[in-house]
């Protein structure tokens, strides 16, 4: 595995206490994809419920181990980021932001399709980093591997282009996004390639990191101590990667293992099952 030690020192170490580690495994979800928990313990799970059809997507919170609606009314919600007081949501075609102390929860669209270079196709992870930019991954058309892109977004909400199909062959199917903590470059893995890939935003070079495929990759996270964890939805396991770039199976048996996210005390991994309609929780100690 090529420069994944280097790559891993400079991701952001800060590790924030949510308080008591008693995560019980969520079941009768609609879909679920992606997941993430804010700095007060909640944790917040997006649900596409049926693909294409617009209107019945949500955003469910957790607390205590209770589930209750945060937001509807979307449409196929994916990949999920707070920054301060702010929950950003992939939906579709356009990001949305939801301020999180707001009851009912106010849902705006932060940046609208035509805010894109292309028009998008599949909006799907989303990624922030300690500057307040976003990062998005379109992964195009996912018959064909075609139509991929990755774009940055500044607290403004103006959009750029990272790196495309057309520019790299190799970006096919964007999915999960990790960026480090000097906002000079962004790890994401490809759902049709199953690669893990680096990218240089300063010289925009890109590099594989692993001699792995990870099948349909989809999430990516990194653990304080350096260990990285994949998520491959189309096998249904998760990996790990210790900090010489050593490849285990954590966990397998998932139906659709999709957009991961590790608990703010560190001490589990949250794999929300797409097909399963379950968010489990993996003990990380």
């Amino acid at each position: 595995m090529k420069s994944l030690m280097i790559v891993l020192v400079l991701l952001n170490i800060a590790c924030a206490s949510a308080g008591a580690s008693n995560y019980k495994k969520v079941s009768a979800l609609l879909t679920p994809e992606s997941v993430v928990q804010a700095t007060d313990g909640a944790i917040y799970v997006s649900e596409i419920n049926v693909f294409d059809k617009n209107g019945d997507g949500q955003i469910s919170v957790i607390r205590d181990g209770k589930v209750r609606i945060f937001a509807k009314g979307l449409d196929d919600p994916k990949g999920l980021a707070i920054i301060g007081n702010n929950l950003y949501v992939a939906d579709k075609t356009k990001i949305l932001k939801i301020t999180l102390n707001k009851s009912p929860a106010q849902v705006s669209t932060f940046v609208e399709a035509s805010a894109f270079a292309f028009p998008p196709q599949f909006l799907n992870d989303l990624e922030a980093d300690p500057k307040g930019n976003l990062y998005v991954s379109d992964s195009g058309n996912l018959s064909t591997g075609k139509g991929g892109a990755i774009y940055k977004i500044d607290p403004q909400g103006n959009t750029v282009l990272l790196i495309d199909g057309n520019q790299d062959a190799r970006v096919m199917a964007p999915n999960g996004l990790l960026a480090d903590d000097t906002g000079d470059y962004l790890i994401f893995v490809d759902f049709s390639s199953g690669i893990l890939y680096q990218y240089n935003q300063s010289n925009q070079e890109l590099i594989d990191l692993s001699d792995t495929s990870f099948g349909g990759g989809d999430g990516v996270v990194h653990h304080s101590n350096g260990t990285m964890y994949v998520s491959d939805w189309k096998s249904g396991k998760v990996y790990s990667i210790n900090i010489n770039g050593d490849v285990s199976l954590l966990k397998e048996g998932y139906q659709a293992a999709a957009d991961i996210a590790i608990t703010k005390d560190e001490q589990f991994l949250m794999v929300p099952d797409m097909k399963a309609g379950i968010l489990d929780f993996i003990p990380l100690h």
